[in-house]
């Protein structure tokens, strides 16, 4: 009996691509899938058809040569013994893994270590300006007296007799087979017959270390420092995981930081804020004068252009602003209490509005009462 097209049993094009060829085999295969049509001798041969027409056509030169000589070009390098039970952990091999995920064994695989992570407490002059931090944390390194293997002096890890050094097993139900992880030797491929008394057969031994930390100047609360590699070790000598050093700003007594601009409140008296005047106000890099002008009302924000913070990733620098609070005075004497009473006398007396808020609030409220009377 003549076979069919390849092309023709995947139903696709003879220019179609790999990622085509995939998506046609999952379909076809999943529909004739023995476990789906138990007992139907016609679905189990469309499945092997399927298979073998996937097989031939995603590799290259098997491709080529049944471009060229049809079957007759393929059926030596095809090879034979597309009957009897199939294997799905082959048939399917790569649609499963993309499904499930593939399995985390490998013989002789090594292991990555684990990232940390380290909060860094810095006040707000060292997030402005940066810093150099020196940080101790605990981690796990790979042991010195194994070398990592996690094996005792003299010795070395075996091959698993289990699955044989591959890491993994195979699963097999009637026509269903899968591979899972190696129960014995975790997929690792090798077992340790005698472990390193230091680190108990783990390769790996806990270690208090020292670490410069470069803090660039900028940077701000929930921002993240990456130091590769200094992270645990990985099992059975593999790489090292990262550090990350997670930066948290202190309150400051004075400051407080919005983007790149700081903020400040400034008292004054209310002497000051009637006739004006000049404050020294702190930044963070020294002090400065601060001209108050005439009839300047509380809560007034006085904006000290490049006084902030440079952006930790560049762009301009960020300002200071100065927001004034009058006080009222307190502690005063009968003389002060006096004339401040002659000064309310005045004001009051001379026909001039002094107290623009004031004013205007007693305005509303005079409205607002003459509604309430309907």
């Amino acid at each position: 009996m003549s076979k069919r097209d390849y092309y023709e049993a995947l139903n696709v094009a003879r220019n179609a691509s790999e990622a085509e060829l995939k998506q046609a085999y999952r379909r076809l295969a999943m529909k004739y899938h023995p476990d789906r049509n138990p007992g139907d001798k016609v679905a189990e041969e469309k499945f092997k058809e399927v298979k073998e027409a996937y097989e031939i056509l995603t590799d290259a030169r098997k491709r080529a040569a049944y471009d060229q000589f049809g079957h007759a070009g393929v059926d030596h390098s095809a090879g034979g013994g597309y009957g009897g039970s199939a294997d799905l952990g082959d048939i399917f091999g790569g649609v499963f893994r993309d499904i499930f995920g593939g399995a985390r064994g490998g013989g002789g695989q090594n292991y990555r270590g684990s990232d940390l992570r380290y909060t860094l407490d810095l006040s707000l002059e060292e997030a402005v300006f940066g810093t150099t931090a020196k940080i101790r944390i605990p981690t796990l390194v790979s042991c010195a007296g194994c070398a990592g293997t996690g094996a005792k002096p003299g010795t070395k890890p075996t091959s698993c007799t289990t699955c044989r050094g591959v890491g993994q097993v195979r699963m097999q139900q009637g026509f269903f087979s899968i591979q899972q992880t190696c129960p014995r030797c975790q997929g690792r491929g090798t077992i340790i017959p005698e472990p390193c008394e230091t680190c108990r057969g783990s390769g790996r031994v806990e270690e208090q270390k020292t670490l410069s930390v470069k803090v660039p100047a900028g940077v701000d609360n929930g921002d993240r420092i990456r130091l590769s590699g200094e992270g645990e070790h990985g099992e059975q000598g593999g790489s090292a995981g990262d550090l990350y050093v997670q930066i948290r700003v202190k309150p400051h007594p004075i400051f407080t930081r919005e983007d790149n601009d700081l903020y400040c409140e400034v008292p004054i008296s209310f002497t000051t804020a009637a006739l004006g005047g000049e404050l020294e106000v702190p930044t963070l890099d020294g002090r400065m004068s601060l001209k108050i002008p005439a009839e300047t009302q509380t809560s007034k924000v006085f904006r000290v252009r490049g006084k902030g913070v440079k952006p930790v990733r560049g762009g301009p620098t960020g300002d200071l602003l100065c927001r004034v609070n009058v006080e009222t005075p307190v502690n005063l004497t009968k003389e002060q209490r006096d004339l401040l009473q002659q000064l309310a006398d005045s004001l009051e007396g001379g026909g001039k509005r002094h107290t623009p808020q004031e004013g205007s609030w007693l305005d509303g409220v005079k409205k607002f009462f003459e509604e309430m009377k309907f």
